[in-house]
Formats: C-alpha cells, sequence, structure tokens
C-alpha cells in the first residue's frame, strides 16, 4: 500500500508516494516517487498519475525477480515469461477489483464454461445450454443420460472444493479430487484395480501394480522441480499423469483440473480446453508419450494465453 513521506532536503520539506514491494524470493524493496505538485493543503490534490508510476515501477521489479527464478529454453524464454508474469498480475488486479457479486459470477461463468467443455472433450452429451440450466437452476434436464448429469455436478462440486481448500498436489487431495469427479457414476474410487487402454493411443498405461509408485515418484518430482515455471510444470506433470492413467475413469478430467490446481497455487488465472481441440490436444499428448513434450508445452501456452484475454479481461471489459 502506498503512502507519503515527508523528507527535508536542504532545509526544505519534499513530498514522496512510497510503496514495499515483496519480490518473490521474500525479499522487501522500498520503490518512491517524487510528488513534484504536491501541496498538503489541497486536500484534493490527484495523485492518480503518481500511484500509476509507482505501480508500473513495483510490477516492473516483480516480473524482473520472478523470471530470474525460472530455466529458460526456446519455448519457455524471457518474453515468454515476462507476458506470463504480466498475465499473473493482471489476473490478481482484475480479481482484487471485482466485487463479492462480481467474483462469484465470473468463477460461476468460468466453472459452467470449463465443467461443460473438459467433460465433452470426454464424449459428454449435455450441451452448453444443459449445463448451464443444469449449474444455475439446479434441475435436472429431462431425458438426458444420468451418469452425463452426475458428471456435471460432479465437476462443479470439485471446482467449488478447489476454490475452497485449495487442494495440494498430493497422493490424498488427488485421490480426494477423483472421488468427487465420479461420485454417483459407478466407477470404482481410488487406484484402478484393472489395466485401462487408451483409444486412438499407442502408449500403454501404468499397470495397476505399479500406479502407486509411479504417482509418488510423479509427485516427489513435482514438488522437487522448483526451477521449473509453473506453466511448464503443469504441462510436464499433466502429461505424465495422462500417460499413468491411475484410476479406472475420470483420469483426463483429473488431469485438467490439477493443471489449473497448479497454476492457481502460483498465483495464474485458470485455463480452459475447448472440445473443438480435442483432437489438437490429444495429438499433443500423444507427442508427449513419445518424449516431444514441445506440442503439449505450446498447446497449453495458447489455451492459457485465450483463456486470459478472451474470458476474464473480456468480463472485466464488458463490467465498464
Amino acid at each position: 500500500m502506498a503512502f507519503i513521506r515527508t523528507r527535508t532536503i536542504h532545509g526544505k520539506e519534499r513530498y514522496y508516494l512510497e510503496q514495499s514491494v515483496r519480490l518473490p524470493e521474500g525479499t522487501v524493496k522500498k520503490l518512491s516517487v517524487y510528488l513534484k505538485d504536491y501541496d498538503p493543503a489541497k486536500k484534493y490534490l490527484s495523485l492518480e498519475r503518481y500511484q500509476k508510476a509507482l505501480q508500473k515501477r513495483a510490477d516492473k521489479l516483480k516480473v524482473d525477480a520472478s523470471i530470474q527464478q525460472y530455466s529458460k529454453n526456446y519455448i519457455f524464454t524471457e518474453e515468454l515469461f515476462r507476458e506470463l508474469e504480466s498475465t499473473k498480475i493482471g489476473y490478481k488486479r482484475i480479481i482484487q477489483k471485482l466485487t463479492a457479486n462480481q467474483l462469484s459470477d465470473v468463477l460461476d461463468r468460468f466453472t459452467i464454461n470449463f465443467t461443460y467443455e473438459s467433460n465433452a472433450i470426454e464424449g459428454n452429451s449435455l450441451t452448453l445450454k444443459d449445463v448451464t440450466f443444469l449449474i444455475k437452476e439446479g434441475e435436472i434436464v429431462e431425458g438426458k443420460n444420468m451418469r452425463d448429469v452426475y458428471e456435471i455436478i460432479n465437476t462443479r462440486k470439485a471446482f467449488d472444493w478447489i476454490m475452497q481448500h485449495r487442494p495440494q498436489i498430493n497422493e490424498h487431495d488427488i485421490i480426494k479430487l477423483h472421488g468427487i469427479l465420479v461420485k454417483d457414476t459407478g466407477v470404482s474410487t481410488g487406484y484402478k484395480k484393472l489395466p485401462n487402454f487408451l483409444l486412438g493411443r499407442k502408449v500403454k498405461t501404468t499397470p495397476p501394480a505399479r500406479v502407486e509408485k509411479e504417482m509418488r515418484e510423479l509427485i516427489d518430482w513435482y514438488n522437487k522441480s522448483i526451477n521449473v515455471h509453473p506453466l511448464q510444470l503443469a504441462a510436464l506433470f499433466h502429461g505424465r499423469f495422462e500417460k499413468i492413467h491411475p484410476f479406472e475413469d475420470g483420469n483426463g478430467r483429473v488431469g485438467r483440473l490439477l493443471i489449473n490446481i497448479i497454476l492457481l497455487s502460483y498465483g495464474y488465472p485458470p485455463l480452459i480446453i475447448r472440445k473443438t481441440q480435442r483432437v489438437r490436444y490429444f495429438h499433443a499428448l500423444d507427442a508427449f508419450d513419445q518424449r516431444h513434450p514441445d506440442n503439449l508445452y505450446l498447446f497449453l501456452i495458447e489455451k492459457h494465453r485465450k483463456t486470459y484475454e478472451l474470458f476474464f479481461k473480456i468480463y472485466v471489459k464488458y463490467l465498464k
């Protein structure tokens, strides 16, 4: 929070707008801007341009400090890091400026869109109109497949749980998330007991006897990957998780929620993968299975960018 400080220089009082900025590594740096035209006798003198100048410097300082944390490559470049950090700052600012009702509304809209798209990727028959009616009105759409209905209800409950409890990337929370998603659908909870197969893909999923070991190795790797940018980390985790395919069913829906759990835990906006991008998405996962992660990186970078630009920024634009 910015405040005005008085300094006496060569016997003359001068006024500065100052702000303390906490950097990603935990250090605090003070910034100040000289209030050239400030007169304390003028109670209603606008400080807006000074506040903007100070905020711009603070944002740049945060971005500069953040990008030094992460390993760079030809995809995750400094330029991309700057874009992603600016998105993070912009998203935080959007959330902070919304009223309680507006925040509830935007999260409702996001959840409806995410729920529809994520389930449609897996073949759920409900339309966006059906999903909106089901979530908003709480009424079951007549004549629809009940498993499809429960998948929608459960995805909404799962997203609410994520926003309320901020789950971690650990076995307990991942299994809990799966349990919420498959409730009343006839799918067994916990790690799979029988082998499963991916239609149209060449990769073999992890045998049931090795799932627990490989999931613990994946989670351990995740917790040690401190120099990997969160979006790259989410892509790598997602690719490896989907290859393990630890549950009887619901692995794709769990995996896409885990992407957003990772992003939200680092302060980045969540993303939506549209059903119209299903083929590209599966091709990116196929390439990942063959040890070529670049397609998945580029795909999720694009989805993250578009979700922020075409969902969160547009929402705020229409409020004006």
